[in-house]
């Protein structure tokens, strides 16, 4: 092995070995288990979701592959409709040419063509952060046999009147002049206005006064609403207002939408332009009054004046017009949630087309029972109420997206409009008894990519064929995903695949939490915090970072508050830590259903854990390479009080790690791996291996030393194999063949399973009775300030009846890690001394001869009055009422820990100094 860990030298090396040698594909054993990926977008690369996510998955996928289950983990992406359409047509654009000039035909070939070419990024980064599926059967929502799945479906729901064409509101794009999902549409707070217009009564006795964010909607208004309950207006219900600038009447009508105390309590009713209002126009049956076109300009619906406007010029326009007729009340300033697309930018708009649907009510009362009755579990359970809330209020889904890629719906149209779905014209015109001469044509819209995804866990494994592969791996173990698409995915996959399948997709659903930044802000380009998981593997340079994070910003102010904002957070650019230790810290934080706060420290502190655990088996082959290790059975093998303790532990890590990882507590699992490894093994037990190998007239004990410590770690690599696998693999490489392990890769071994017979009690208690003791005498040295290579004379006193054999038996290991020169017990009156507790024995350190009282009295003088300054620099910030009161709780908070750990240290301070003082010169 190197003297360093070098992790760029070996991970691409060592994945490249994996997959050539098809490790990843299902190895066999009695029991299955599957993991279906989350398909990412095939435009897409990879961000920190995307990395938490899918180091989740493998760590659960690595850890059943060694516990002996056939392990398949399906992997594939998506086409991403919308996503992959605009990244060609920007292409066309760079070449002055669009879609419709080049034809569908052309268009779809180019994308084809782009896929072949760029679409694999996202797969290969995934290949960076060492996950582990079976690359072999890679899918593709477009392929083949998922394109054969997909048209199987819509045709037996439409054959059953689950699907159906109808005219009703949906996210319109006008910039990409489609319908698109509520995903796909991003609302955040913008500055605008509320404006206040008259609306005359037809009787001409006044007006009603009604409040909109959106004058431009007022032409398409059907109604006028109060509350049922609101006496100011219950004298009104029932007649008419002339709605200005259109020459008709609307209605005054009362429902329980309005809230009485918003504005005046009067709310124009547009039911073609607002989802809410649409349902108050179907509970009274009022007209919808389209007056957009597919731009969200005015059409032809609307009054002459305003056609062909766009929506926003419109809006000015008539705003100008109700002023001049003196029906403009007011205009304030308002905070509101804007809807725009996440893929155009524009301002999306609630649009009546038509387009096709999902009866979702019918397939949503078997999905929500297969919950209910525990045949799906969500982990957190809590997720499950979130689930229901949605599937017991559930709409029926617009499956079907006006664009060009995707999977084009089939179905064809007569000159009538008569619908005839089949899997292709000519079969149409053969079940449905069209003659030939009879104009056909397809329609024109793809299915929405969420339709496709929804059969995601049967059609990867060859649906609607009924194959060996369906019926060995489905359905799945579990599916990880993130609670955001638990509506838009889960539980459409839930309702699919109990409708055609007549069982569930997946028996759990591991629902984890955002990946937010360190101070629990969501990541994203406009706040400037975004981390790439392949710079934390790599490492990136300041200015590559700061070009990154800015490119594509179109306000210079942005661009330079990111700009210092980076300067500040990453002044030397990030360093290159690796993938084992990026995959650690995701695990780490990984505490049930929870967001993640990612801070650059937490990784930092486990790319050092990289570094012990190289060093640690570095230490071992060095005492262990050409030496005796005890693999014979046949030789004598002594096992010492340390050898039974190390063992012990190993014992009761592999039991927590194994408890936690199967209730997806991978911050418990991975704790438990790294508290023993670090803490038990490393520092301890191999500190403890140090004493003993120096004296190695004993064979049977040196064995036995040796066997331990290469068992331990072998043992030990395997346990963290699952979540570090790179260095496990090139670390086991070494180590296996001293530890008697056969085979060729550490991923293809058996997972370690815990034995509570091999926990010695006694021998724990001992371990741990040695640790405080040493652990009191270097505290005493830390305290005192006594030298590290200062050899320290011991008495003790007190104690119980365990203390004199412990003492007898663990001697030569106390010495040799606290530096002690001797150890006795007291037998008169004891001399001025530091002192420590072990239990109930007293550990008691003369002072006299080890240290200068007066110069150490006076470096605590000066530490003292050090301390009281700043504990009077504190005190007088929160005895200020006024700081108290202005400055940020987090703030305060702060300060307030500051005195609290100053007045622990300043006793500390105080007591050794009393110490110091009773000590005779």
């Amino acid at each position: 092995m190197d003297k360093t860990f070098q992790p760029a030298d070996l991970e691409q090396r060592w994945y490249k070995r994996w997959e050539e040698a098809g490790y990843f594909a299902p190895q066999g054993g009695d029991e299955p288990y599957s993991i279906m990926i989350p398909p990412p977008n095939v435009t897409g690369s990879l961000h920190m979701g995307h990395g938490f996510q899918e180091t989740i998955i493998d760590a659960l996928v690595r850890y059943h592959r060694m516990a002996g289950f056939d392990t398949l983990w399906q992997v594939g992406t998506d086409h991403a409709g919308i996503a992959t359409q605009m990244v060609v047509e920007r292409q066309l654009a760079a070449e002055g040419k669009d879609r419709h000039e080049i034809g569908r035909d052309a268009f779809i070939e180019k994308i084809w063509d782009w896929k072949a070419t760029s679409g694999g990024t996202i797969t290969q980064q995934l290949r960076r952060l060492g996950a582990s599926p079976d690359w072999s059967r890679e899918r593709f929502t477009m392929d083949e046999g998922l394109s054969k799945a997909v048209q199987e479906t819509f045709i037996r729901l439409y054959k059953e009147r689950l699907i159906y064409r109808g005219q009703r509101l949906v996210n319109w794009d006008p910039a990409l002049h489609t319908a698109i999902s509520d995903l796909e549409v991003l609302s955040e707070e913008e500055q605008g206005k509320m404006w206040h217009f008259r609306y005359p009564l037809a009787d001409g006795s006044g007006h009603l006064t009604v409040a909109t964010t959106r004058p431009e909607t007022m032409l398409g208004d059907a109604a006028v609403a109060v509350h049922p309950d609101d006496e100011r207006y219950a004298h009104l219900v029932g007649k008419e207002i002339e709605l200005p600038l259109c020459d008709r009447r609307i209605p005054i009508i009362a429902d329980d939408y309005v809230d009485p105390e918003f504005g005046t309590g009067c709310v124009k009713i547009t039911p073609a332009h607002d989802f809410n209002d649409y349902e108050v126009g179907q509970r009274h049956d009022l007209p919808l009054l389209n007056i957009f076109d597919d731009d969200a300009a005015i059409n032809d619906q609307a009054p002459e004046f305003y056609r062909g406007m766009d929506r926003f010029t419109a809006r000015e326009k008539i705003v100008e017009d109700l002023r001049h007729l003196g029906l403009l009340e007011k205009i304030d300033d308002h905070v509101l949630k804007v809807p725009r697309g996440d893929r155009s930018g524009v301002v999306i708009e609630p649009y009546l087309t038509q387009q096709w649907y999902v009866d979702a009510k019918a397939l949503a009362g078997p999905a929500i029972e297969a919950v209910e009755s525990g045949q799906i579990e969500f982990v957190p359970k809590q997720w499950e109420n979130t689930y229901f809330a949605w599937m017991r209020d559930i709409q029926d889904w617009c499956i079907s997206r006006q664009l060009w890629w995707g999977h084009r719906i089939p179905a064809w149209f007569d000159a009538e409009g008569n619908i005839y779905v089949g899997t292709d014209e000519e079969n149409v015109r053969k079940e449905y008894g069209l003659d030939n001469s009879l104009p056909l044509h397809q329609d024109e819209d793809v299915l929405d990519t969420w339709f496709s995804s929804a059969l995601w866990t049967f059609s990867t494994l060859g649906w609607p064929q009924d194959n060996e592969l369906l019926q060995r791996y489905h359905p799945t173990s579990v599916l990880v995903t993130g609670f955001d698409i638990i509506f838009f995915w889960v539980a459409r996959m839930i309702m699919m695949t109990l409708h055609l399948r007549g069982e569930v997709p997946f028996k759990q659903v591991y629902v984890h939490g955002l990946v937010r930044d360190a101070e629990g802000q969501k990541m994203s380009k406009s706040k400037g915090n975004v981390l790439d998981p392949i710079d934390l593997i790599d490492g990136i340079d300041l200015q590559s970072l700061v070009e990154k994070r800015t490119s594509g910003l179109m306000q210079p102010q942005q661009a330079e508050r990111i700009r210092e904002a980076t300067l500040r957070q990453f002044p030397d650019g990030i360093n290159a830590y690796g993938t084992d230790a990026l995959r650690f810290t995701f695990y780490s934080l990984a505490a049930t259903g929870r967001d993640i706060k990612f801070d650059i420290g937490r990784i930092e502190g486990f790319r050092n854990f990289c570094n012990k655990i190289w060093n640690a088996a570095r230490f071992v082959l060095m005492n262990c390479e050409g030496k005796d290790c005890g693999i014979d059975d046949n030789l004598p093998v002594t096992l010492g009080t340390a050898e039974l303790w190390i063992e012990s532990e190993l014992q009761r890590a592999l039991e927590r790690f194994r408890k936690s990882i199967i209730t997806y507590r991978f911050d418990l699992a991975s704790q438990a791996l790294y508290d023993f490894i670090w803490n038990e093994y490393c520092d301890w037990y191999l500190e403890l291996s140090k004493v003993a190998l120096r004296d190695e007239s004993d064979p049977a004990v040196a064995r036995g030393i040796r066997r331990t410590l290469i068992r331990t770690l072998e043992q030990s690599l395997r346990a963290l194999h699952p979540l570090m696998p790179y260095i496990t693999e090139e670390i086991w490489q070494s180590v296996a063949p001293l530890a008697g392990a056969k085979g060729p890769t550490i991923m293809l071994q058996a997972f370690p399973v815990e034995d509570a017979e091999r926990i010695n009690e006694a021998a724990v208690a001992d371990i741990e009775w040695l640790k405080s003791f040493a652990l009191a005498v270097r505290t005493i040295r830390g305290e005192m300030n006594i030298p590290p290579g200062k050899r320290l004379p011991v008495l003790l006193r007190e104690g119980d009846e365990e203390d004199p054999r412990r003492i007898t038996s663990l001697e030569t290991q106390l010495k040799q890690l606290t530096g002690l020169d001797s150890i006795e017990w007291l037998k008169s009156e004891a001399p001025a001394s530091a002192t420590g507790l072990c239990g109930k024995l007293e550990i008691l350190v003369p002072l006299a001869d080890l240290i200068d009282r007066d110069a150490e009295l006076a470096r605590l003088g000066k530490e003292v009055e050090k301390i009281r300054g700043e504990l009077k620099r504190i005190q007088g910030k929160l005895n200020n009422a006024g700081f108290v009161a202005k400055a940020p709780p987090e703030v305060v908070a702060k300060e307030q820990e500051k005195l609290q750990f100053q007045e622990t240290n300043l006793e500390k301070l105080l007591l050794q100094r009393e110490q110091l003082s009773n000590i005779s010169t």
